[in-house]
């Protein structure tokens, strides 16, 4: 079944490390509403068959009031068809999740959510410039559990300066003994044009330690495991058979509309791109217009895009499906490249599927790129 993804494009603040688009100012908030409504309305030819997942990130989703899900959620379900079962889910920050604001999701058609605790530790939050303490951080999980939300997924960074091997082990038995069914946890990246990049480059902030970020990714790897998780993905793990529908999907491959400025949306062959920019977004949209533009997929973008995602998961790559969906050549040039890494025991071909090994799992962009093809390789 088909997804929706709707980009919720507010914060109450911006954190170092993030590249997302988003906006500190909530002014537009019934606009935005207003024009994500109008949009789901003119993008609901584009799939007809059941939804299975809705997702809200952003930006933090749950910054929006009530009355904002409300009309959102009433117009997905006057234009789609819903599955019962779907998984819907909304990215919450933990000092926006009080027991009122539960109380309301509750009675939306919401079960799902995913915090963006990051640490558990105070100073930690206050050198990410994130918007909740650390004891809301624990909080608003057994608040959530209490109401009826189990199906909950927390999020953890890594490989920051502030974080040492025992601070990190801490996080991770915190979030096991927090007993939430899902975890992704990722590796700090320094995305350029952030705060943390320039303090970076002013010599304020030491740089990312890459021997640090692998080592304590492993401890996560190993450490999660011990605690019944399975590793279903580089930076996602779950209990066994609680993978995130939605998420599963895309590296999957499965279709989903892309609603809200910035949303990206991929019907198998082609990805559409909302433009990233509030008020031009709102203004496209008040004209009945939408706001993207058109990316058509060569069978290399599929093919590389495929490569990407499935190698990034526990099901691995499958090379029939390379045979059956692009051809012998495609193959070929496919069993070629991955010697190399089978040698260097980063890459096992078990039945037909690569999957990464522990060791190839920290070169795991690396590897996925020295297997893309370009259209000149087959002129």
């Amino acid at each position: 079944m088909s997804g929706i993804y709707i980009h919720i494009p507010f914060c109450k603040k911006a954190c170092t490390y993030c590249d997302f688009h988003f906006s500190t100012s909530l002014k537009y908030v019934d606009e935005m509403t207003d024009a994500i409504c109008k949009e789901i309305i003119l993008k609901k030819g584009r799939i007809t068959d059941q939804i299975g997942s809705i997702y809200f990130g952003g930006g933090t989703p749950s910054v929006l009031p009530y009355k904002n899900f409300e009309k959102i959620f009433d117009t997905i379900i006057k234009n789609f068809s819903v599955h019962s079962g779907a998984e819907i889910t909304i990215e919450a920050n933990p000092d926006d999740l009080d027991a009122k604001k539960i109380a309301d999701l509750r009675t939306l058609p919401v079960n799902r959510f995913s915090i963006g605790i990051q640490s558990f530790f105070e100073e930690d939050l206050i050198w990410m410039n994130r918007a909740h303490n650390a004891r809301e951080a624990e909080d608003c999980v057994k608040r959530s559990q209490d109401a009826g939300f189990e199906n909950l997924s927390i999020d953890l960074i890594y490989g920051y300066p502030l974080l040492t091997d025992m601070k990190w082990l801490s996080n991770i038995n915190k979030a096991i003994e927090l007993q939430t069914p899902h975890l992704s946890a990722y590796s700090l990246t320094v995305e350029p044009k952030t705060v943390l990049a320039k303090s970076i480059k002013k010599g304020l902030q030491p740089p990312v330690n890459d021997e640090q970020s692998a080592s304590q990714f492993i401890t996560l790897i190993e450490k999660l495991k011990t605690g019944g998780y399975e590793q279903y993905e580089i930076s996602n793990f779950s209990m066994p058979g609680k993978y995130a529908v939605h998420n599963t999907n895309y590296w999957r491959g499965v279709p989903y509309l892309g609603i809200g400025p910035s949303a990206h949306g991929f019907d198998g062959l082609t990805r559409y791109l909302n433009i990233p920019n509030n008020a031009h977004y709102l203004k496209h949209l008040l004209n009945g217009e939408l706001a993207e533009t058109v990316e058509e997929l060569t069978d290399y973008d599929r093919f590389n895009e495929y490569i990407m995602t499935s190698l990034r998961t526990m099901w691995g790559t499958d090379l029939n499906k390379i045979a059956a969906d692009f051809g012998k050549l495609f193959l070929n040039d496919t069993l070629k490249s991955i010697q190399p890494f089978i040698e260097k025991q980063w890459l096992n071909n078990l039945d037909n599927h690569l999957v990464l090994t522990q060791e190839g799992k920290l070169f795991a962009d690396y590897i996925a790129s020295e297997l893309f093809l370009i259209q000149d390789d087959h002129l």
